[in-house]
């Protein structure tokens, strides 16, 4: 079997076979495969598509190409969310304890942030003493015992994923939807759950620009879920301003506790009731929606859902402290207000450019080996719909930087104000089982 074969094949359009799919993928993993070999596959790709079934071929071989997580030793059925990415998207910190609560076994792996978009183990690490790198033992114990653990993922998880996806981003092979969803699928299905929620975000601050697009994606992933046997349900969710009013680390962990206090913004907590209600439904709590979601709302207005975000806390060595006293939480030195220069609505806001105004701040990262500043991150005064005065603060900046010229701009330009009060759009555009 050669390489160049395979190319000629797909770049003609061609069903590719699992045994090419494989040689592929082995042959890339261990280096035996060059780089522009790789690319040229990639591109014809994206050009040519691949159908349901080799799509799910590919995510079975990238599973294959490493380690997977064994969680046969945790008790009942295990169900793991997974978001496309957004910015200002705490909603794992919120799914966790609630799901918990009712008894579902939430085995969640969970990666950092790069570039524009949030990682829910950077937020977490916010938190002094909490601890996201647990052995295999420890995590099975916590689910087993507590209903809950989160975890970074293991550096061996589908090596052949990473090497594919460092490729995809320079050579412009990244917005294909087969390669998108072979990507994210084989990482949750070597993760091990049983039941897979994905939210599948839209907008400008997510890697799918249209509706159209990402009901495309959704349609896909539950299909390579289906083929695999795994329960998968996906949920296409709004991107196009950020979620909730809050964007950084710290000040999305003080967000997430809000929302479990039960004072949380509309849009992140229809989001997290949505996402939290097929989880408990796919784990086996509920059959129909709508008893799920009022159990839910119901475990937030006792207060036992923000009990278990403590217990959650406490068990991973972190001070739960925070709960109660956001003061312990990481506090940066200066906040800058964002003004606006004209009087009308707020039309949009680029939810992309907040986060990378966020990055820049300190909040993320440009390259993976840069360090986060818990304490830096967006607080959005105004979003859509909004009425706005000449002078009124759009957002708040809070840094240690001292000169963030660039990070302000980006961020006042991020903001259009119009003369016509737009309507706020759906929070939740389809649900795809």
């Amino acid at each position: 079997m050669r390489m160049y074969d395979i190319i000629i094949k797909k770049r003609n359009g061609e069903e590719l076979t699992k045994e090419e799919i494989e040689f592929f993928i082995n042959g890339y993993t261990i280096g035996s495969i060059p780089d522009y070999q790789a690319a040229a596959l990639l591109m014809a790709i994206y050009f040519k598509g691949m159908n349901k079934k080799e799509t799910a071929e590919l995510t079975i071989a990238m599973v294959n190409s490493g380690e997977t997580v064994d969680l046969s030793a945790i008790e009942g059925v295990k169900v793991d969310k997974h978001s496309t990415g957004g910015v200002g998207d705490k909603i794992s910190l919120i799914v966790i304890p609630l799901v918990a609560s009712l008894g579902i076994p939430i085995a969640k792996m969970s990666g950092r942030g790069l570039g524009h978009t949030g990682g829910t183990i950077d937020k977490l690490e916010a938190i002094e003493g909490f601890k996201t790198e647990l052995t295999r033992d420890e995590f099975i114990n916590n689910v087993n015992k507590y209903k809950m653990a989160i975890s970074g993922q293991s550096g061996n998880l589908t090596p052949a994923d990473k090497k594919l996806y460092a490729l995809r981003d320079v050579t412009a092979t990244v917005d294909s939807i087969p390669l998108i969803a072979s990507s994210i699928m084989s990482k949750k299905i070597a993760s091990g759950a049983d039941c897979i929620v994905l939210d599948v975000k839209v907008g400008s601050g997510a890697f799918m620009k249209s509706v159209e697009e990402a009901v495309e994606l959704a349609k896909t992933m539950v299909e390579i879920g289906k083929s695999l046997n795994r329960k998968t349900v996906a949920i296409v969710t709004d991107m196009s301003q950020p979620l909730g009013h809050e964007v950084g680390n710290s000040n999305e962990i003080i967000e997430a506790i809000n929302v479990l206090k039960g004072k949380g913004s509309d849009d992140e907590t229809e989001v997290a009731l949505t996402i939290a209600s097929y989880m408990v439904i796919l784990g086996g709590a509920y059959k129909e929606f709508n008893k799920a979601y009022s159990a839910l709302q119901e475990i937030i207005k006792t207060g036992k859902a923000i009990d278990k975000l403590k217990h959650l806390i406490q068990i991973q060595g972190g001070d739960s402290g925070i709960v109660d006293n956001i003061n312990k939480l990481p506090k940066a030195k200066y906040h800058i207000e964002v003004k606006s220069m004209s009087e009308g609505y707020v039309s949009s806001i680029d939810a992309e450019s907040i986060g990378i105004s966020a990055m820049l701040l300190g909040a993320g990262r440009k390259t993976k080996e840069d360090k986060i500043d818990y304490s830096a991150g967006i607080s959005m005064k105004k979003k859509v719909g909004d009425k706005v005065i000449n002078g009124d603060t759009l957002c708040i900046l809070h840094t240690n930087l001292e000169n963030i010229d660039e990070a302000k701009r980006i961020a006042l330009d991020s903001y259009i104000i119009g003369n016509i009060q737009e309507k706020v759009n759906k929070y939740i555009y389809e649900i795809i089982q």
